[in-house]
């Protein structure tokens, strides 16, 4: 909880980058400072100051704590070492600037790991319109993750009902919300998890048809064999490494990889090969990047899209909230673990 300092002062607290990451990110990498803020915005200033309510743990952000490279710059600015992480947010507008936004209004989008957060608003920043639905959810469901899902199954993959579709770290974010998509459209879904718990959870609360425990699997390609017995149409890949190489040999002909994200090569300096690359010649695989900022124009289409869902009860969202701004760094990096069950966010301050 933030303290005053003066009239228009606070204390504010904040997860700041200690230094540059290689392997695995540490706790003692961030670090929880105190600051002081101004609750007024200047005179003529476009800018909004924003209290932040929750805080989102996305696996992309340890990408971000590396040396900066040409690769990942194209994906996002690499952190300075010093100065606030970024991430998304649940926000409430405490002073503004800007003519779109007001006080009291609440937007989700970038900001600064912090009690509060000065912004300038662009692209990546959405006024929350619907609050009939939990406030947490623009983290993860109707946020940058349920956009993520959507974009990389509708717009890349183009699901045909009836298909075979294959998620790797499905209880994860977007991995839960992508094979949910796959079988409002009719197809068959498998998704790998790292534990018994969440096999459990993709199978009875999420409706895969079927999935299955990686750690438990002596041979990934035998586990995709059994589950896919005639192939694969689509795989969501958030994984990379071992994994990719086993569903490279069980795709289908014409089939469609969305590439995600690939968690199991972020903290290791040097990043495993995939070896099976020729089947990609040979079953003419489309596999296709992506980043979903690329598809932010498309957040309207995608809320008409999932909101009646949401509120017709046929899409869930599993949540793991850890309390407390101090508690986020153990949370972040607890995703590189698999400690999180679902969506991991942080509660900053009660809405």
């Amino acid at each position: 909880m933030a303290t005053t300092c003066n009239a228009t002062t606070v204390t504010n607290k904040q997860v700041i980058l200690r230094d540059y990451v290689t392997g695995f990110p540490k706790e003692s990498d961030l670090i929880f400072t105190d600051s002081t803020i101004d609750l007024k915005i200047p005179e003529g200033s476009k800018t909004v100051l924003v209290k932040n309510l929750y805080l989102s743990c996305d696996p992309y952000m340890r990408i971000r704590m590396g040396i900066p490279d040409p690769g990942t710059a194209a994906l996002a600015p690499p952190y300075i070492p010093g100065e606030p992480i970024y991430g998304f947010s649940v926000s409430k507008v405490i002073d503004s600037g800007h003519p779109d936004y007001k006080k009291g209004d609440l937007l989700w989008g970038l900001v600064g790991w912090g009690e509060y957060s000065l912004i300038t608003p662009d692209f990546s920043h959405y006024k929350i319109q619907h609050t009939d639905v939990p406030l947490s959810y623009y983290t993860g469901l109707l946020g940058m993750p349920g956009m993520t899902a959507y974009a990389g199954f509708y717009e890349i993959c183009s699901p045909k009902k009836g298909e075979t579709v294959f998620v790797s770290a499905a209880s994860g974010a977007v991995g839960q919300l992508v094979g949910q998509f796959a079988k409002i459209m009719g197809c068959y879904v498998v998704g790998s998890a790292g534990s018994n718990e969440k096999v459990d959870l993709l199978k009875n609360k999420f409706g895969f048809d079927d999935a299955f425990n990686y750690k438990e699997e002596k041979d990934l390609n035998v586990a995709l064999k059994r589950c896919f017995p005639e192939g694969i149409d689509i795989y969501f890949e958030n994984v990379g490494g071992k994994m990719l190489d086993a569903v490279l040999l069980n795709m289908k002909l014409h089939g469609r990889i969305a590439v995600c994200g690939m968690i199991s090569q972020y903290n290791l300096e040097d990043q495993e090969g995939v070896h099976n690359l020729a089947n990609v010649i040979y079953k003419r695989i489309r596999i296709q990047g992506f980043v979903v900022s690329d598809y932010f124009d498309k957040h309207l289409k995608f809320l008409d899209f999932v909101l009646p869902y949401i509120r017709e009860g046929k899409i869930t969202y599993v949540e793991d909230i850890v309390e407390g701004l101090e508690n986020g760094p153990s949370a972040l990096l607890g995703l590189f673990h698999g400690k999180n069950v679902g969506k991991q966010l942080i509660l900053v301050a009660p809405e």
